[in-house]
């Protein structure tokens, strides 16, 4: 998480905040007086954004130092000391929402993504990702946060990778039409995979010999079938993924049945944000 990727995102959000100043700072804290602030856990979490916390504040202003005490991806219990920063007051009081709702963001993201990835069977091979649901502008910080969770990330956009979704199909004129264009057109480097809604057009995508098939809402049992026909080609077979309504309790569900990565939006687009305070003291 380099100062570079960084600073734009804060300094966009302390706009936000402080483009009128922070008139009750300035109306009621002394301009000479420091202090230090501690940011505490206030319920059990994956921990998560350390230098976007002490970068905050180094923009409203440099001089302030932070000691980070928990590094990235450790689960930590409530009550414990993630961050201490010092400085003047006014300027700990300005950063401090603007951190808060950074770290609160991406320490929940992180924190739920180790309860996805602790809930596939032992030794299991198969990977949780997420997807492109993200928050406009925060793609890269919560990417960052999945991974800090043990998670894996999936496409970063939309040039990075071809994913023949099921409005691709409909444009392209069917499942198999749609692998054999993008094989045609795509670079020799690239992996094809596809979405398919059925079991029927998952025998479209082997028979076209897709990369990689995605199983978008398939049940239990449709799933099962699916992992059966793909597994049955041998050693040189299609890449399984599924997703569309994953929750945390079916992940174990899902990987005991054979398939090799489960997708999950949910992982970036409804995690909860953690429970963070800061807490002044002289």
């Amino acid at each position: 998480m380099f100062p570079a990727l960084l600073d734009p995102v804060i300094d966009r959000a302390l706009e936000e905040d402080l483009a009128g100043g922070d008139l009750t700072s300035e109306a009621c804290v002394p301009p000479e007086l420091e202090a230090r602030a501690t940011a505490l856990a206030k319920r059990p979490l994956v921990v998560c954004g350390g230098a976007l916390f002490r970068r905050v504040f180094e923009r409203v202003d440099p001089r302030t130092q932070t000691d980070l005490l928990v590094a990235d991806g450790v689960l930590v219990a409530a009550g414990t000391a993630l961050w201490v920063v010092r400085g003047y007051a006014r300027a700990l009081l300005a950063a401090e929402r603007t951190a808060l709702n950074f770290t609160q963001r991406l320490s929940g993201i992180a924190t739920l993504a180790r309860a996805c990835v602790d809930a596939l069977p032992p030794g299991s091979t198969t990977r949780v990702t997420d997807t492109r649901k993200t928050t406009p502008g925060l793609r890269a910080l919560e990417r960052y946060a999945v991974r800090t969770g043990g998670a894996h990330n999936h496409r970063d956009q939309l040039g990075s990778a071809v994913l023949i979704k099921d409005n691709h199909v409909v444009a392209a004129g069917g499942v198999r039409a749609a692998i054999e264009r993008a094989r045609a057109n795509a670079p020799h480097t690239t992996r094809i995979e596809v979405e398919v809604d059925t079991l029927a057009q998952l025998e479209e995508a082997i028979a076209a010999r897709a990369d990689i098939i995605m199983l978008d809402n398939f049940d239990t049992d449709a799933t099962r079938e699916a992992v059966r026909r793909v597994r049955s080609l041998g050693s040189v077979r299609p890449i399984l993924e599924v997703s569309g309504g994953i929750t945390r309790e079916r992940i174990g569900e899902l990987a005991a049945l054979g398939v090799d990565v489960i997708s999950s939006g949910a992982l970036t687009h409804s995690a909860p944000a953690a429970d963070i305070s800061l807490e002044l003291t002289l």
